[in-house]
């Protein structure tokens, strides 16, 4: 999980001091991250400067929280120690945007944020014909056509997926995550390749915010749900997590490989919401 502190000082130069002042305190900064929790752990540090301004991105490892609450505390005793160890500069704000939390945005697909998951498998083209009705090619061509190109003339953030948020947000609420980071959440891109008389088809999430700890999760149907997921067992540290980031991105391949066979065919998309919805 990231949090981005935002400091400022009163001229460029003295921010560009600031930035060198961080980057040879390193050590000092990390075990104030580890002062605040037993779980968390400095990953990596990330600047930008504008004028006089100094955004610092921190990254760290939670366990199996998501960790939203562990990284603001540990990025206030931050703050608190940057005030103090140096002169002239002045806090804005703890959360400076360059996290990014809840929004779209290129940095976290690039940096991350919470954990990068690839899911993929590989579909015989006789269970792609007679379970799908669609062919591998036929799959491959709207990935390219509908995902790839269509996401480019809109304008899509590092995104080219049919509907990744319809999985994940049902995924998180029956989980007991914060539901709106969804928002980051659903950036994500579907590969696909024919592979002989075979398809290749696999989703990438790099934003995948969620954990088996902490806010929400103690009510008794998430914790029935989990346990049911097995990422309620004894492990260590962040095992249970991962477990749950790798079943969500199952989940999304499962519906977005189905999505795709049902566009692929004409009126499909439609007759099945009429069979499903309308009583």
């Amino acid at each position: 999980m990231t949090r981005s502190v935002l400091v400022e000082t009163d001229r460029a130069e003295t921010t560009l001091e600031l930035e060198r002042f961080l980057q040879e305190r390193r050590g000092d900064l990390a075990a104030q991250v580890q002062a605040t929790s037993r779980h968390a752990r400095l990953l990596d540090v990330h600047t930008q400067i504008v004028g006089n301004l100094l955004y610092l991105r921190l990254e760290l490892a939670t366990g199996d929280a998501a960790g939203h609450n562990m990284v603001t505390k540990a990025a206030d005793r931050v703050l608190d120690w940057l005030l103090d160890a140096f002169p002239g500069v002045r806090y804005v704000s703890v959360s400076g945007n360059y996290c990014v939390d809840k929004k779209a945005s290129a940095v976290n697909g690039i940096l991350g944020r919470g954990r990068y998951v690839v899911a993929d498998l590989v579909v015989p083209g006789e269970v792609c014909r007679s379970k799908l009705r669609t062919t591998p090619q036929q799959l491959v061509d709207l990935n390219v056509k509908k995902n790839l190109l269509g996401g480019i003339l809109a304008g899509s953030i590092r995104t080219a997926n049919a509907h990744f948020a319809n999985m994940l947000l049902a995924f998180y609420l029956a989980t007991g995550q914060d539901a709106a980071n969804l928002v980051e959440g659903s950036q994500g891109v579907v590969h696909a390749e024919v592979r002989g008389e075979d398809l290749y088809f696999s989703v990438t999430l790099p934003n995948l915010i969620l954990g088996t700890v902490g806010s929400g999760k103690d009510e008794p149907w998430v914790r029935e749900n989990l346990e049911r997921l097995g990422c309620l067992e004894a492990r260590e540290a962040g095992e249970n997590a991962r477990r749950l980031a790798v079943l969500a991105a199952a989940t999304v391949l499962c519906g977005e490989l189905s999505l795709l066979a049902a566009q692929a065919n004409r009126g499909e998309l439609m007759r099945v919401h009429e069979k499903m919805e309308r009583r």
